[in-house]
């Protein structure tokens, strides 16, 4: 289904005829001016990335806190609210500034509505599709089967059907794995066979420990309007660190830099491509660092950090995207491939505003089937929120707080530790929280929960940590993810210091942690045997006894 002109004035017209009022029809103006792309040259690729199973619409509001280090502080992507803005030239009170920031995001919530859905996302590749017939390329970086209830009680089976539904082409992985790596194999098979994936399932780094030999195929060569297109794949590297171990046993990833750059070569000089690109799921500032120090690489199209890049970032020759996360963003590279180099490109990366873009008939039908069973559970309303609730952001959201608060009083425990995961929707005020709600912030398998004593120079040594893999100097010797979410203290944090001197001023119930002593300690997902509930079942329990959610500010960390 294709949405034209024609089908965007319909929907102003409807709403003139509900009696929306000016400012409506402005926001509902804004699909059609955002959606325009004048084409270029011979490729089209679109990307998405990072969707973590959001099959339907939803709020997700951007970080207000997202700090570099060194020469990264202050430049794309580490810029936010109004200096994102500036950056950019967006203007405050538009969908732009409604999809890329956190500025207003109650009101604006309010004026553009939901984002994303695998239905409205349907509705723009096919436009994509029928404007570009044959020149088009389709790449998934992976995070799309987990993040949901259904996803998980369906081992990412749900999410694989409306991903072959979508039509994507090529595909690489990094929360697919916590599933374990037969049942990924399943989904989309290996070096030798196919599994249930209609695509090409790519991830050169994936490799047997000890022998070195790959597990899935190292990349994929496409057609694309003329052009011989090289898709190398980039799992996430870290995957047996970040995760349990049990789930990818006897198994290496890492970045393997020299390998890209060997892979670069076969394509180029043995395959005789004309486009070489990286589906990368390492996270931008480790992207960005790749492309300084390989040769060859025409685009990176990037995910894992979450950062939607409103255009690419250039770094010698290769063009790096980053397409953001939850469905939200659907980014359209165009490129004008001559003489195998890259002579001009036009980038746009498409927010997609749910409430203005019409539904795919096939693919809304497709989401009614797979939720249909779990309808009833899923809505389940637990509780009303008061606050806007969110997690997204270096530090403490007001989501995350809530999941600390059920934390603290289920466990009784005086510190409470939840990671700094980057998925996990919005709610606003006034709305609903149900059990659906719950499991898009608890929804993987190691939820378990946990309460044990730890001292106080062991809490600061896990809080260390955590900052080190946030805040290195060196992008490399970085997992991804935000500054993990701490209840029950206060602390400083100076991200410009060496390991072991980030973490200062510890206060435990108001007063100075004390290194010898232990304190009773709660958490979940953690990458050792945990025996507790399960994190949602603690979360949805707490908020059936609250009933109603307020999270007034709470001055947690203080930024040095």
């Amino acid at each position: 289904m294709e949405v034209t002109r024609r089908d965007l004035l319909k929907l102003l017209v409807v709403a003139a005829s509900a009696g929306i009022g000016p400012r409506a029809l402005e926001a509902a103006e804004a699909p059609e001016r955002l959606l325009g792309f004048e084409p270029l040259g011979n490729v089209t690729l679109l990307h998405v990335t990072d969707s973590h199973a959001t099959l339907l619409p939803v709020f997700f509001r951007e970080p207000d806190t997202l700090l570099g280090v060194g020469d990264e502080r202050g430049k794309p992507p580490y810029v936010t609210g109004t200096a994102l803005l500036r950056a950019y030239n967006f203007q405050p009170g538009t969908a732009e500034a409604y999809a890329h920031t956190h500025l207003d995001f109650s009101a604006l919530a309010s004026r553009f509505g939901r984002m994303g859905g695998y239905a409205h996302l349907a509705t723009l590749v096919k436009r994509a599709r029928a404007e570009r017939p044959g020149r088009t390329l389709l790449l998934d970086g992976g995070d799309a089967l987990q993040g949901s209830a259904t996803s998980l009680w369906s081992r990412g089976e749900d999410m694989l059907r409306a991903t072959n539904a979508l039509g994507v082409e090529v595909f690489t992985a990094h929360w697919e794995f916590v599933y374990g790596i037969e049942r990924v194999k399943e989904l989309f098979g290996d070096r030798e066979r196919r599994g249930l994936f209609n695509g090409d399932f790519v991830a050169q780094n994936v490799a047997e420990a000890g022998w070195d030999d790959p597990v899935f195929r190292p990349y994929t060569i496409r057609e694309v309007g003329g052009v011989r297109v090289g898709v190398i794949g980039q799992a996430f590297p870290y995957t047996p660190i970040a995760h349990p171990r049990r789930f990818v046993p006897d198994l290496t990833f890492g970045i393997k830099e020299d390998r890209i750059q060997a892979l670069i070569g076969e394509l180029r000089d043995d395959k005789r491509v004309d486009l070489v690109v990286l589906l990368s799921h390492n996270g931008v500032s480790v992207d960005l660092k790749l492309a300084s120090r390989v040769r060859g690489l025409d685009v990176i199209l990037g995910g894992h950090t979450h950062d939607g890049l409103p255009t690419p970032i250039v770094v010698g020759t290769t063009l790096v995207v980053n397409s953001g996360s939850h469905g939200k963003f659907l980014s359209r590279l165009d490129l004008d491939v001559r003489g195998r180099r890259v002579a001009g490109h036009r980038y746009r990366l498409i927010p997609v505003l749910s409430r203005f873009i019409p539904e795919d008939p096939e693919m809304a039908r497709l989401i009614r089937e797979l939720r249909a069973p779990h309808e009833a559970k899923l809505g389940e309303r637990l509780a009303v929120s008061d606050s806007l609730l969110y997690r997204r952001g270096n530090f403490n959201g007001s989501f995350d707080e809530l999941i600390l608060d059920a934390l603290l009083k289920r466990g009784n425990a005086q510190v409470a530790f939840s990671p700094g995961f980057r998925w996990g929707i919005t709610i606003v005020p006034g709305q609903e929280i149900t059990l659906e709600d719950v499991y898009t912030h608890t929804a993987l398998t190691y939820a378990n929960t946990w309460v044990r004593e730890l001292t106080g120079a062991e809490i600061q040594h896990i809080m260390e940590d955590v900052a080190d893999n946030l805040f290195h100097p060196d992008p490399y010797y970085r997992q991804g993810g935000d500054m993990v979410r701490m209840g029950g203290l206060t602390y400083a944090i100076d991200p410009g210091k060496p390991m072991g001197r980030r973490i200062q001023e510890i206060r435990v119930g108001g007063r100075p942690l004390d290194p010898a002593r232990r304190y009773t300690a709660t958490g979940w997902a953690s990458i050792g045997e945990a025996d507790g509930p399960p994190a949602w079942d603690v979360v949805a329990d707490h908020l059936r006894d609250v009933k109603r959610v307020r999270i007034d500010p709470r001055p947690r960390v203080k930024v040095l």
